[in-house]
């Protein structure tokens, strides 16, 4: 395969959409995903077509080991990064592929990718393509250059690091749509008892400015100083003129602030598992993670009961 052929495009065209999900969800950076996506078409221009017995399999060796490489070497990036680190924002409602299982959107969720971080990178390949993208371990060997037998080992070893993880899914969508509305009526109008109201007693802020935007240096716990942190917090990433807008980030509910059809920052709620009160807040203001969330991209939750 050593022409840019229509036919090699278009086989690369169809792999496009498998080859970005599985590449975000290694990185939580949609802007890197992309940028293995490009790498790993100019690598299937150069392919022998002798040696590609399945375009599938062949991308995904490709992708999967291109994003290890990156994560080995994001890891001493994340090491100076400036206070917490947060996954960069992925606008889906208008890509409803994108979560199209309940799997699939629960690998989106910002708990779920977060709980990657525990993981290596190796980890983290077994533990995507197995559970959430179905492939087999004799495939998912093949595309790590190793056996099945360690496969299933690096899967063991990644549930033991990570523990029981509470699947967040089982929420139904009406009801974080109504929490979050409901949320963002209490920061709007200052309300201190209401918000208190609406979290669990140990609930956590996470702020990521990534040393470009005031936030938070580290995570704010506790109702009553989540709740005063959160709304000095919105008064400063949120002015009175700027329209808050729900649309749907990483399969869920989230709050976006826009200024001349872009972002300025995000919040985004992680509920218990009944679904009644917000245990963990995300806020997102830094500005080089928030440029996949155009107007364009966003689409407004018309069903929610919107303030």
């Amino acid at each position: 395969m050593t022409n840019t052929s229509e036919e090699t495009a278009r086989i690369f065209e169809e792999y496009r959409f498998l080859l970005f999900s599985i590449a975000y969800r290694m990185l939580g950076e949609a802007s890197v995903a992309e940028d293995m996506v490009q790498e790993a078409f100019l690598r299937w221009l150069q392919a022998d077509e002798q040696a590609v017995q399945s375009p599938r399999a062949y991308l995904t060796t490709i992708i999967v080991r291109l994003c290890i490489d990156q994560l080995r070497s994001a890891r001493a990036q994340r090491e100076v990064y400036v206070g917490p680190w947060l996954p960069e924002p992925l606008a889906t409602g208008e890509h409803p592929e994108l979560v199209a299982t309940a799997e699939l959107a629960e690998s989106l969720s910002f708990a779920y990718l977060l709980m990657l971080e525990k993981l290596s990178p190796r980890e983290r390949a077994v533990l995507l393509l197995r559970e959430v993208f179905d492939y087999q371990y004799p495939e998912i060997a093949t595309i790590l250059g190793t056996n099945p037998a360690t496969c299933r080992q690096l899967l063991h070893r990644a549930h033991q690091r990570l523990g029981q993880h509470e699947r967040r899914f089982s929420v139904p969508r009406a009801q974080q749509e109504q929490l979050t509305a409901r949320f963002l009526q209490a920061t709007a109008e200052g309300d201190v008892e209401g918000l208190l109201g609406l979290l669990t007693d140990e609930a956590i802020f996470v702020a990521d400015g990534g040393g470009k935007v005031k936030a938070a240096l580290k995570p704010i716990q506790g109702a009553k100083r989540v709740a005063r942190g959160m709304l000095g917090a919105l008064r400063k990433w949120f002015p009175p003129d700027l329209q808050p807008q729900l649309a749907e980030v990483n399969g869920q509910p989230a709050i976006i602030g826009l200024a001349q059809g872009k972002a300025v920052g995000l919040v985004m709620l992680e509920l218990e598992p009944q679904g009644e009160r917000i245990r963990r807040i995300y806020g997102v203001v830094n500005p080089e993670k928030l440029g996949w969330l155009t107007e364009r991209q966003i689409r407004t939750l018309a069903s929610s009961d919107w303030p």
